[in-house]
Formats: C-alpha cells, sequence, structure tokens
C-alpha cells in the first residue's frame, strides 16, 4: 500500500510516497480502508523540525493524527459487524496512507446525514471547538474575538459563538477568508494583517457603546488560534474580566502573555491544555461534534483537498496561508 512519509526535516518536498506492506489486525484493533486523512497546521511545523523537543518527532515518519474510511478487517477479540462501517479515528501518527490499524476503542462511528470527509474534518477540531465553547461560558450580547479565524478550528468557534447570541468579531487575512466569516455569522470581520487592526476591533467591541463604559472598552472573550505578535496585540483588548485562550501557533509561538498584567486586569488566560483530551474525552466530544453537524447546527468548512500523493502539495499551500477551513488529502 502506498504511505507518504517525511524522509527529513525540511520544506514540503521531504514529504515523499512510498509503499509498504498493509497492516494487519491484531488482538483489539481493526484495520480502516482510508478514504481521508486530515491535515494540520502543526504537521507542517513539525515536519520542518520544530517542536522536536515537544513532540519527539525524528525522521523517518508518516504525518497524520486522524483519518477517516470504512472497516475491512477485525482482529481478535472485536465484533466482525465493524466490517463495513464508516468511521473516524485517531491515530497518533501514520494516517497518510491508504490503511491503517487502530484499536476499536478509537473508533467514532459516522452518523446517519454526514458524509465522510465532513466527519474527518471535524474529527480533531470538533472536540478543540467544543471544549473552548464551554470554558469561554459565552453569554447572549458577550464580544467574542477569533484570531484566525477561517481555519478550520475558528470557523466552528464563530458558528458557536454566534449561535449563542455573541457579537462575533473574526479576524483573518485577506477577502477571501473575510467574506466566508460573514457567511458563517461573524458581525464584524477585521484583516489582522493590516496595521491597528486591534483598534479597529476595539471599536466594534462598543467602545462607550451600550455594552461597555469607557473603562471597560474591549473584548470579553478572545479565542487566540494565531498566536505571536497577533495573539499578543488581540490580549491588549481584552476586557477588563474577559477570558483569554491561547492555543494556535501560526504565528511561531503562542501568545506571550504577562501574568502580572493578566492579574492587574482580572483577565483570565487559558493556554494550550484547553483543547488536549484524554481520548476517552476526546471521542466523547468527537461523537457529539459529528452529531451536532449531521443535524445540522455547524458546519465545517472544508476548504480544499488534495490526493494522498500530493501531500507536499497541501502543506505548501498551508503554508502559504492560501488555504480557509480544512484542508484534507483524499485516497
Amino acid at each position: 500500500m502506498r504511505i507518504v512519509q517525511v524522509i527529513a526535516f525540511g520544506g514540503p518536498e521531504v514529504l515523499v510516497v512510498d509503499r509498504v506492506p498493509e497492516p494487519v489486525a491484531g488482538a483489539g484493533q481493526v484495520v480502516v480502508g482510508v478514504s481521508v486523512v486530515d491535515v494540520l497546521f502543526l504537521e507542517t511545523q513539525l515536519r520542518a523540525g520544530w517542536g522536536v523537543e515537544f513532540f519527539g518527532q525524528s525522521p523517518p515518519y508518516v504525518p497524520g493524527g486522524g483519518v477517516g474510511g470504512r472497516v475491512v478487517s477485525v482482529g481478535e477479540g472485536v465484533d466482525p459487524g465493524w466490517i463495513g462501517r464508516d468511521v473516524v479515528a485517531m491515530t497518533g501518527d501514520g494516517g497518510y496512507a491508504e490503511r491503517v490499524v487502530v484499536p476499536v476503542d478509537a473508533l467514532v462511528p459516522v452518523p446517519d446525514g454526514l458524509g465522510v470527509r465532513e466527519a474527518t474534518a471535524l474529527l480533531q477540531i470538533g472536540p478543540a471547538a467544543l471544549g473552548l465553547a464551554d470554558a469561554a461560558e459565552i453569554k447572549p450580547g458577550e464580544r467574542v474575538l477569533v484570531t484566525a479565524a477561517a481555519g478550520g478550528l475558528g470557523s466552528l468557534l464563530v458558528q458557536l459563538a454566534h449561535a449563542v447570541g455573541a457579537h462575533v468579531v473574526a479576524a483573518a487575512r485577506g477577502e477571501r477568508k473575510l467574506g466566508l466569516l460573514r457567511e458563517l455569522g461573524a458581525d464584524t470581520v477585521v484583516d489582522h494583517s493590516e496595521p491597528g487592526w486591534a483598534e479597529r476591533v476595539r471599536e466594534a467591541a462598543g467602545d462607550g457603546g451600550p455594552l461597555r463604559t469607557a473603562d471597560d472598552a474591549g473584548v470579553d472573550v478572545v479565542f487566540d488560534g494565531a498566536g505571536g505578535r497577533i495573539g499578543e496585540d488581540a490580549f491588549g483588548i481584552t476586557a477588563r474580566g474577559g477570558r483569554f485562550f491561547t492555543y494556535g501557533v501560526p504565528g511561531g509561538s503562542f501568545a506571550r502573555i504577562d501574568p502580572e498584567e493578566a492579574e492587574r486586569g482580572g483577565v483570565s488566560v487559558r493556554g494550550i491544555e484547553q483543547v488536549q483530551f484524554a481520548p476517552e474525552e476526546g471521542r466523547r466530544l468527537a461523537g457529539l461534534a459529528l452529531s451536532e453537524a449531521a443535524a445540522g447546527r455547524i458546519r465545517p468548512v472544508v476548504g480544499q483537498t488534495f490526493p494522498l500523493e500530493r501531500a507536499a502539495d497541501a502543506h505548501a499551500a498551508i503554508e502559504a496561508r492560501d488555504t480557509v477551513g480544512k484542508t484534507l488529502l483524499l485516497v
């Protein structure tokens, strides 16, 4: 079968197609015939050599933490009724492949009314979005800022905040992305690649308006999926007593927040732990996200797809910031 592996740290060109024997399910395992592979921005960073001290990646390795497809065989002790079912599953690594072996406990069935492509798009960002929205406890009328809002996770957060009646300010780069965010329910959109973007957000948050006093201007909740300077600017316009969630590193690092400054402003700051879950909780939240999508209450944005053998092109597009929503590989 075909796989795509990282043969050395470097640019997208280090993603190389290879062939290996097909996997066989052991006890408690299943083989999934992969039809869709989720691609994360994080995978492009790991491929380039970032985060070795945290993630321990060492070439050669096969990337890909989440897949969707159909169960084609089962190992000892596994109910054969799984064979032929459409599922999604976290793989840890090894997802850029035509077939993968996963424990049966890792499977999340795809509900009726939802395609495998959409389910795979939700597998990793759905739990993160639901977990963040739950932790933020957004109230109707609050002002919510989402940075990197046109990405897979950001686009879900825009929808969830809009659904509870918040005033959603969505920040992204370029008119294509801003137009998508308007469609998803954002009340205000700003281009965070332009100078002065944060001040425009502050104005949109109602400086002196009906929901704010001059001493309490800013946004109540920030979901910072951008990190770096963008995230730090976003923290600067968080209202007193606000909630700030920093979990993104497209800017090269997490937003650096001064704990003393946060304490002075009464701002609660939470980090990457908010989108990390124990396996059982992750599966529960993934199942909930899939059910919400099947019911039409959230919509994963699949912006672009590439064949498995063009994984390098998928990585290049993500790194060029040319993508919206989720990027998927099709097998």
